[in-house]
C-alpha cells in the first residue's frame, strides 16, 4: 500500500510539471492559420525591432536585474564561437526569465518561444513579437506551419530558445523533466543545443537586509551536439535530450 501510495505521488507530481503555477489574464485570441508568420522579418519591423531590443529593453532589464536580483552570469565565452543556427534551452523558473536568457546572448539574436496564451495579452502581444517571442499554436493543425519556419530559422542562422519543462515553476530549484521538442529541432537541423541553468543565491551584503527571495546566476554550459550515431531521429532525440538533462543536473 505504502508503494503504491509513493508511485501515485511520483505521477501526479509528474503530470503536473505540465501545468503553469501562476495564470495570467489572456481575454484575447490569436488567430493563427497556415499564413501566420511565427518568426516576422523584413527591413521596417527589423528596425523598430532592433530599437526596441537593443536601444529600451537591454538597457532596462540589465539595470532591472542587477537591482531585484543581483543577477551575474557566467559561461559566455561557451557561445563565442557559435556561427550556426541553434537551439538554446533553459530550466523555466521566473516569470521574466526569458530576459536574463536574452541578456547572457548579448548581441546575438534569439528568437523565443512561449505559450500561444502570452499573445492573447493586451498590449503585451504587440510587445513580445517585438522582442522576438514566437507563440507556440495550440492546435497540431497549426503544428506544420510553426515546424517549417522555424526550421528555414535555424537553418538561416537564428537561434531559437525553448524551456523544455514546458511550465512555469517560480523559484524551482530542481531540474523537472524534459519535453522532446527542442531536441527534436536540434537532430533535425544538425545544430548544437545550448544549455542555459538558472539557479538561485542567497543575497549577501545589504542585500540580505531587504532581499527575501534569493538573487539570480545564469550559467551558460557548453554546447551540446548530437551524438546519435546510426540510430533514427527519435532515439537519436532521445540520446540529446537525456545528455542535456544531464549536463543541467550535474552543472
Amino acid at each position: 500500500m505504502e508503494e503504491q501510495l509513493i508511485k501515485e505521488n511520483i505521477n501526479e507530481e509528474i503530470s503536473n510539471e505540465n501545468e503553469d503555477i501562476i495564470h495570467m489574464y489572456e481575454p484575447l485570441k490569436l488567430k493563427i492559420d497556415e499564413k501566420y508568420q511565427y518568426i516576422k522579418e523584413g527591413k521596417v519591423f527589423s528596425f523598430f525591432s532592433n530599437i526596441l531590443y537593443y536601444g529600451i529593453a537591454f538597457p532596462v532589464l540589465t539595470i532591472l536585474n542587477k537591482i531585484i536580483y543581483d543577477l551575474k552570469i557566467e559561461g559566455k565565452e561557451n557561445i563565442k564561437d557559435i556561427k550556426t543556427g541553434a537551439i538554446s534551452v533553459s530550466n523555466h523558473v521566473l516569470f521574466l526569465d526569458c530576459t536574463m536568457v536574452g541578456l547572457a546572448f548579448g548581441l546575438k539574436k534569439v528568437y523565443f518561444t512561449t505559450r500561444q496564451g502570452s499573445f492573447e495579452m493586451p498590449f503585451i502581444r504587440k510587445l513580445i513579437k517585438l522582442l522576438r517571442a514566437v507563440p507556440i499554436p495550440n492546435k497540431v493543425s497549426n503544428k506544420e506551419g510553426f515546424v517549417e519556419q522555424l526550421d528555414k530559422a535555424i537553418q538561416n542562422g537564428k537561434i531559437i530558445h525553448f524551456y523544455p519543462e514546458k511550465a512555469l515553476w517560480p523559484y524551482c530549484e530542481k531540474i523537472r523533466n524534459f519535453k522532446s521538442g527542442a531536441f527534436n529541432f536540434a537532430v533535425r537541423n544538425n545544430v548544437p543545443v545550448i544549455p542555459i541553468l538558472i539557479t538561485f543565491r542567497d543575497p549577501k551584503g545589504i542585500r540580505k537586509i531587504f532581499k527575501k527571495k534569493k538573487d539570480v546566476t545564469v550559467k551558460i554550459l557548453k554546447p551540446i551536439k548530437c551524438n546519435g550515431g546510426d540510430k533514427n531521429k527519435k532515439d537519436s532525440t532521445e540520446i540529446l535530450k537525456e545528455e542535456v538533462h544531464q549536463a543541467m543536473l550535474t552543472a
